[in-house]
């Protein structure tokens, strides 16, 4: 089975930019922070194209100049940037599109401000849905709270493999936030895997300047 990656990057940034602003820094878009040695984008990107998924679509949105002047001739070899029109739209619609310019069987999908769930999480993922009785009809995903197979689906995000045509069957036609979809596909039978982090560093995703911060130390 063929797998690819999906990495959302089209977010509006406000609460990034209203945390910069009460503490007087520079407006920069959190995804071109620096992030080790990279920047937090390029991080998640790297940790993506060293997995065992065999393509990688990068998902643009807002400020996808700022961030493709930052990013684009590094990768437009290994990368295929795509990018969202209208741009205001909700993270269902990013994932959609993504997923729309892939052929294969399952999706890795990824928040591109996860630079720190590692390239061995990401394969775990992949390998729990490719050894499921039925990886049509599964869902691995980095847990929140239980690990193995899960009771509910509450609480639920990205980072997690999808079959590809299934999952967009439930994104198309949709403007929201992605918990509640992942909820209805529970709901419909689909077996839920939780797979256990690295560290607690990768349950962390960079929403404010103070989880930017935690993840530097």
């Amino acid at each position: 089975m063929s797998v690819s990656t999906v990495i959302t990057a089209a977010g509006k940034n406000s609460r990034m930019r209203k945390d910069q602003i009460s503490r007087g820094l520079n407006l920069t878009n959190k995804l071109v922070l620096p992030f080790k040695d990279k920047t937090v984008i390029e991080t998640t990107i790297d940790n993506a194209l060293s997995s065992n998924a065999d393509e990688c679509i990068v998902v643009l949105g807002h400020y996808s100049s700022e961030i493709k002047e930052v990013i684009f001739d590094n990768y437009k070899e290994e990368v295929k940037f795509i990018e969202n029109n209208p741009v205001d739209v909700g993270l269902s619609t990013s994932l959609f599109n993504g997923l729309s310019n892939i052929s294969s069987d399952l999706a890795l999908c990824i928040t591109a401000d996860q630079p720190t769930v590692s390239t061995e999480t990401f394969n775990k993922l992949i390998e729990t849905s490719l050894k499921a009785e039925n990886p049509y009809n599964t869902i691995s995903v980095l847990r929140r709270r239980k690990t193995g197979l899960l009771d509910t689906a509450e609480g639920l995000g990205m980072p997690f493999v999808a079959p590809r045509l299934n999952l967009m069957k439930y994104l198309e036609n949709e403007d929201d936030n992605l918990n509640p979809i992942l909820r209805k596909i529970f709901d419909d039978g689909y077996v839920f895997y939780g797979v256990e982090e690295k560290n607690k560093k990768e349950l962390v995703n960079i929403n404010h300047y103070d989880d930017y911060l935690s993840l530097l130390d």
